[in-house]
């Protein structure tokens, strides 16, 4: 009788320490569900590049599916985020899509363009979404673009945009990399609202 008592107590304590099935918040969660609607930028050392990438995070108060729409709402980009001058569909090559980018830094003492390929998105886990986009031309010698989607639970997610820029340009690494993080901050922060704004009229 004890044992089944045990038994019983321990199945209780690992249901509700397990999430639901598809969450996989990250230890950043508790930390940016209480930013929310703020975002936080940061930077990324990379293995394959001296360069620093700029990335930037965020809570979305939507379901995956709302933020993964408003990520691949390409045409939009120029509507939905401000800090992007430019932003429009030149291209689709089978389910990949070429997007045409102009993005102001160094406090707009330069403007960096490029033409980007954004892969169809793809499902990892449990309902998570990744979206990697690479330069197909442009006036900087590399610029690469990752999305990754958290399914927190059925009704929020979390957006991460990471950006590796390598201007052919001489400027400091570090200050192109928080340039960089500024903007993928700007982006996601408007994607967010978008996402949200797309669920309150679901």
């Amino acid at each position: 009788m004890h044992r089944v008592a045990l038994a019983l107590f321990t199945a209780i304590l690992v249901s509700l320490a397990t999430p639901g099935v598809g969450a996989t918040s990250t230890p950043e969660t508790p930390r940016l569900r209480n930013l929310h609607p703020k975002a936080e930028k940061y930077r990324v050392a990379r293995k394959d590049t001296s360069m620093q990438a700029g990335a930037a995070r965020t809570y979305v108060a939507a379901p995956v599916e709302a933020t993964r729409h408003s990520v691949t709402d390409y045409a939009h980009y120029a509507q939905m985020i401000p800090r992007f001058e430019q932003a429009r569909i030149v291209g689709r090559h089978g389910n990949k899509t070429d997007v045409y980018l102009r993005v102001p830094i160094l406090k707009g003492a330069a403007t960096i363009w490029a033409v980007l390929r954004f892969e169809p998105p793809r499902e990892v886990g449990n309902g998570d979404v990744i979206v990697t986009a690479k330069m197909l031309s442009g006036n900087v010698k590399r610029f690469d673009a990752v999305y990754r989607i958290w399914k927190i639970d059925e009704a929020s997610s979390q957006l991460h945009l990471e950006m590796l820029i390598e201007p052919k340009f001489p400027a400091p690494n570090s200050i192109v990399a928080d340039q960089v993080a500024g903007a993928c901050k700007n982006a996601v922060s408007h994607l967010r609202a978008d996402a949200e704004k797309r669920r309150s009229k679901s």
